[in-house]
């Protein structure tokens, strides 16, 4: 198993651009984007055997930092390491890494069989290419034995996905790197294909890096999340830390379905007092925030209770049948904007009504309002 360290790691946006126009993988920067780098002072530490999901919307560098992990695109600034040892000078070829990408990168000329196998005949161990298929379609599982003498052309998408992570542990790679391997299939597919990866990810327990765009990915096949932004990674940590205790608005706004509500207020008296809202909740003693200070006060739709009078109140627009949880999520719009509330079944809620709620105060995070960050 591998560690995988990133020191102050600068990618420039020509060189990240040259290396997605290179895997013919269309540029999702920001067109005049004001920032010069892709990745811009990215610190990251990746452990053995663990995988680290790379959450961020399209445009952060999320791509672009598993490339550059991989050696495909130049380092600007900063250093790399495997096991403390620097890659600048190793080439890709070199590094032990399998890489899925998101189309799939595949041979058309050649059978899955040979795409395959094709890592050992690159390095003249033909000899060891019919046991190593064998052993990888066993690990594949049911029906990919049939896929081997197929053409990528004669491939559903999910069979050319498997083809690839195939392709990927034949190689017996020491880090396995996923591009956004399932943003091309359909739900049904990403579903069983999620499944397949989450078992062979269970079995080898190889240094792992997973970029989505997805949360339900990233939860159902990662250790741990770094969320990207800007070329900046913006927190890392477990599901349960980013979704508990986000680092910022930013985070508690990208991380979680729906996005955290935040309501603007001040600090009087150790109390907040929303802006646009007859609401007001006493804060913890040990937090002493300033008087009149601009607090954010953030809170998951979860922990919103329903009350009669007082409270942010608003038009419910829109209502999400949640039957595991027999409840509904509701939107409502307020004079401080859309806001969401998770209501019990039983409370019937109807379309149109005026509603008011309330955060369950143990339950609510503060954040400076002027620089996002969490106090």
């Amino acid at each position: 198993m591998t560690t995988i360290r990133l020191y102050d790691v600068r990618v420039s946006l020509e060189h990240a651009a040259l290396a997605q126009s290179t895997f013919g993988v269309p540029s999702s920067l920001p067109s005049g984007a004001p920032r010069r780098f892709a990745l811009d002072g990215v610190n990251l530490e990746i452990r053995h055997g663990e995988t680290m999901g790379i959450l961020g919307a399209s445009g952060c560098g999320k791509s672009t930092l598993l490339r550059a992990i991989a050696g495909l695109v130049p380092l600007t600034e900063g250093m790399i390491t495997y096991d403390d040892q620097d890659m600048k000078d190793v080439p890709p070829g070199e590094r032990g890494i399998g890489i899925v990408f998101q189309n799939y990168a595949l041979y058309p000329n050649m059978t899955s069989y040979e795409n395959v196998g094709f890592f050992l005949r690159l390095r003249k161990r033909d000899a060891e290419i019919p046991e190593r298929v064998r052993e990888v379609s066993r690990v594949m599982g049911i029906g990919f034995r049939a896929l081997l003498d197929k053409h990528p052309g004669q491939l559903s998408g999910g069979e050319r996905q498997r083809v690839a992570v195939a392709r990927c542990i034949a190689r017996d790679p020491k880090v396995f790197l996923f591009d956004e391997p399932l943003s091309n299939l359909d739900a049904k597919l990403r579903v069983q294909t999620r499944n397949e990866l989450k078992r062979l990810i269970n079995r080898y327990r190889v240094t792992g890096v997973y970029v989505t765009h997805d949360q339900h990915e990233a939860l159902a096949l990662c250790d741990r999340i770094a969320i990207m932004h800007e070329g900046r990674i913006e927190q890392v940590g477990t599901a349960h830390v980013l979704y508990e205790r986000p680092f910022s608005t930013l985070v508690a706004t990208f991380f979680g379905y729906p996005p955290m509500n935040l309501f603007e207020g001040v600090v009087a008296e150790n109390v907040w007092q929303a802006h646009t809202a007859d609401l007001r909740v006493p804060l913890k003693r040990d937090l002493a925030l300033g008087e009149g200070r601009r607090v954010t006060l953030g809170v998951r739709a979860e922990h919103m209770r329903l009350v009669s009078e007082g409270g942010w109140r608003g038009e419910v627009v829109l209502l999400e049948p949640m039957p595991i949880q027999r409840a509904v999520m509701a939107y409502l719009e307020s004079p401080s904007g859309r806001f969401a509330a998770q209501v019990p079944v039983e409370a019937g809620v109807r379309l149109g009504e005026r509603l008011g709620f309330v955060p369950e105060p143990e339950h609510v995070h503060l954040f400076d309002t002027r620089s996002g960050r969490r106090l």
